[in-house]
């Protein structure tokens, strides 16, 4: 183990595991790389936190929080990194995505992520990042870019899935307003793909996003072609354009309930 010359042997120890490990530490790591027991790796990440060189950001996962003191790369203020460790499987999509996409030019203060693990809370603290969280179902991740943070893969929804979730829940979106100014963008974007839309959604399998989705069509010349293929795909029922507002208005050819403000696909 090549540890650093001129360190204390404990500061000597944990720049070794920092340079052996990701952007978050786990047990595993500590364990590996100073040839420890889990309960020995566990005692030093504990002792380490306690000294203030760490940030317990879950389950036995840590980040570096004070690193002047080590002659290995500063701490990554990036809470992507945190996404893997803490939701996997998982990725970040809606807001967030539109966001990463440029889809928008709102800055949103979250960073939402689908899970495939149990949400018993919306949100989650930690490390200082508000994490807005949504279950999904392992078999409905896909559709998704990984993208390089410093040393960590992190999953995130392509432009053409991070419409189709938004459609499928506007409040992800931050509401159908911002979700129809994204799809705008959407679709100036040399990327867009109208056929990638109608398999995703098919994917999803909710008939409220084809409902919206051709609603928000018909206000837009390029988006034409997704008028027919939505109008295929019909399901009973009345869907509201956004859940979260007073619909009282019902667009009888979408079977969709808009809000009175809304004339067409965005407002006047």
């Amino acid at each position: 183990m090549d540890l650093q010359k001129n360190l204390p042997s404990g500061r000597a120890k944990l720049a070794a595991v920092i340079n052996g490990a990701g952007d978050v530490i786990f047990i595993a790591d500590v364990a590996d790389t100073l040839d420890l027991t889990r309960s020995e790796a566990a005692k030093a990440l504990s002792r380490w936190q306690a000294q203030g060189w760490l940030q317990r950001v879950g389950k036995g996962a840590y980040v570096p929080v004070q690193l002047e003191f080590l002659t290995t790369r500063q701490v990554v203020e990036d809470a992507w990194i945190l996404v893997t460790a803490l939701f996997d499987p998982a990725y970040i999509g809606g807001r967030t995505a539109a966001e990463h996409w440029d889809l928008t030019e709102q800055i949103f203060k979250d960073i939402f992520v689908f899970t495939a693990q149990p949400v018993r809370r919306k949100t989650k603290q930690t490390g200082g990042v508000e994490f807005s969280l949504k279950h999904v179902s392992e078999e409905n991740i896909f559709g998704t870019k990984t993208v390089w943070r410093d040393r960590s893969k992190v999953a995130v929804s392509d432009p053409h899935r991070t419409i189709i979730d938004m459609l499928d829940d506007p409040a992800i979106g931050g509401g159908i307003q911002h979700v129809s100014e994204c799809f705008a963008r959407y679709l100036q974007k040399p990327e867009r793909n109208l056929e990638r839309l109608i398999v995703y959604a098919d994917r999803l399998g909710n008939g409220a996003v084809f409902k919206r989705l051709g609603f928000l069509a018909e206000n837009f010349v390029d988006a034409g072609p997704l008028i027919q293929p939505c109008k295929q795909r019909f399901t009973k029922g009345h869907a509201k354009l956004d859940p979260t507002l007073d619909c009282p208005r019902l667009v009888t050819r979408w079977r969709l309930r808009v809000p009175e403000s809304w004339t067409s696909g965005t407002r006047p």
